[in-house]
């Protein structure tokens, strides 16, 4: 899944949460590691469904929250998006390469305090990047 940053929320008591922005220290676009499937209901519709796949978190990520999303490196896309069909218990799908599943390295990431409210999905623009 490409994404150019996302937000966290660090807990800073019972009843605040300050969000923080996440992405990469040089501003490019990156990748989560992700699952996605598409099925038929019970009542015979398709539901397509996706998630992202979280690891523990590298430094940067642990001031905010102990888990972060699995970034993949660009050097592992094709990786992630393929599989040996020779693999896997004879299934056709290959090993997934879990070995990928891992914290990203922060050096190569930024974080920044957000717009508290950015927790409204009516709350949209620049703006939300910017604590207020």
């Amino acid at each position: 899944m490409p994404a150019d940053g996302f937000y966290e929320w660090k807990k800073l008591d019972a009843k605040t949460k300050q969000p923080f922005a996440f992405g990469m220290a040089n501003g490019q676009p990156f990748a989560f590691a992700g699952l996605w499937d598409a099925w038929k209901d019970p009542a015979g519709g398709w539901l397509q469904t996706f998630s992202i796949i979280t690891t523990e978190a590298n430094q940067l990520m642990a001031r905010v929250h102990d888990r972060m999303p699995v970034i993949l490196k660009p050097e592992d896309y094709t990786r992630w998006l393929t599989r040996d069909p020779g693999s896997a218990q004879g299934m056709g799908h290959g090993d997934p390469p879990i070995d990928l599943l891992r914290p990203f390295d922060s050096d190569k990431m930024e974080s920044s305090p957000a717009n508290p409210g950015v927790g409204n999905v009516r709350n949209n623009g620049p703006e939300m990047l910017n604590s207020a």
